[in-house]
């Protein structure tokens, strides 16, 4: 069945687009949804530890944005910004570049905090699709990110973010994301240690978050859309603790959607499918109604996926899972459309906005069950 981008829009006001995160991470709002009844309920975020059991695996991805923005200016003057978005086997950065006539071997001078030229200069070295470019640096990166990069918030915030460590979850280790994976910004320690306490296993994965997150699916046809591969990874150790957790009777619940395509792929992976994952929706959209497959254990990798999930996918290890209020039309809200059915989801986001909740990186959450 042939799906349109048309079918997963909504109307937001602009209003309910949240622009600061609030004084308490935990503070947020909670909307829960039961798939078996089809009901919505309405918590504090806090509220989540009823929902969990003892033995119920909680997987987050601990992925760290790295201060990503920058600032510089070309040789005549013309002002340019860059988004990086991922580092290439190679060394050298795809990125996004705001900027006119950046063609192959333009080259780009990188400016400080005050706007000054540093020694740091980028060079074209490829001229991708639309803004996106591959640049090549005249200096590793790694020491001068933290002193020139700026925390690249999403284009819908316009507030500036006075601690950027409101834009990292908790648990962060690995840097690599060009955005936060969101739905883990709701968690604190305290949190964490108290679903510990209850008995729930907590792993992490990693997805470094990259292109997709701010490119809009902008194919008139769902399946007709391209997401661009994510570097991503679970442990071994990880996998196997997650495995021996399942069989035991715990329930695997993913933290945002990237945790949800990570375990996922790991599913994929663990049945023998390996490479592009782009045809597996489509696949499974042709086959039985079920959202749902037998359970799959997860496999260790490390490597890319480009696992677009929309309604038609078959989950085959995620039993439910903690998200954000995603944009309309875009491949997170195919997902989460996936997981709990799109009349059911849209249903949701009506209620959402009807009872103010706080959208998108800094808004409220949504766990489906």
């Amino acid at each position: 069945m042939t799906m349109h981008t048309s079918d997963f829009n909504y109307s937001l006001p602009t209003e309910l687009i949240a622009q600061r995160p609030l004084a308490q991470r935990d503070a947020s709002r909670l909307m829960v949804l039961d798939r078996t009844s089809q009901s919505i309920s309405h918590h504090a975020f806090t509220d989540v530890l009823r929902y969990f059991q003892p033995g119920d695996i909680l997987v987050a991805n601990n992925s760290r944005v790295i201060p990503a923005r920058l600032y510089g200016r070309k040789p005549t003057g013309g002002k340019v910004e860059i988004l990086l978005l991922s580092q290439q086997e190679n060394g050298r950065w795809q990125a996004m570049v705001g900027g006119k006539r950046l063609a192959e071997g333009s080259e780009i001078y990188l400016l400080d905090t005050d706007e000054n030229e540093t020694e740091l200069v980028a060079t074209v070295t490829a001229v991708l699709d639309g803004p996106q470019r591959e640049l090549s640096f005249n200096q590793p990166l790694d020491g001068w990110l933290d002193t020139i990069g700026h925390t690249p918030l999403p284009p819908y915030i316009h507030e500036r973010l006075d601690d950027a460590e409101r834009y990292q979850t908790v648990y962060s280790r690995p840097a690599g994301s060009a955005a936060a994976p969101t739905a883990g910004l709701h968690f604190t320690g305290d949190l964490l240690l108290a679903l510990r306490d209850k008995g729930v296993i907590f792993e992490t994965v990693t997805l470094h978050v990259g292109l997709d997150t701010f490119k809009p699916v902008e194919a008139e046809q769902v399946e007709a859309h391209t997401i661009h591969s994510e570097w991503a990874s679970l442990t071994p150790e990880s996998a196997k603790r997650i495995n021996e957790a399942k069989l035991a009777g715990g329930r695997l619940i993913a933290v945002g959607t990237t945790a949800v395509r990570t375990l996922e792929t790991a599913a994929l992976r663990s049945a023998g499918i390996n490479g592009s994952l782009q045809t597996i929706s489509a696949r499974d959209a042709s086959g039985e109604t079920s959202s749902f497959c037998p359970w799959k254990p997860v496999a260790a990798f490390t490597a890319p996926t480009d696992l677009f999930i929309y309604p038609g996918y078959k989950f085959r290890a995620v039993d439910a899972m903690i998200t954000n209020f995603h944009l309309p039309q875009s491949s997170l809200l195919m997902l989460v459309a996936a997981f709990a059915g799109r009349d059911f989801m849209l249903r949701a986001y009506e209620t959402a906005v009807t009872e103010q909740y706080r959208f998108f990186s800094f808004g409220d959450a949504m766990l489906i069950m």
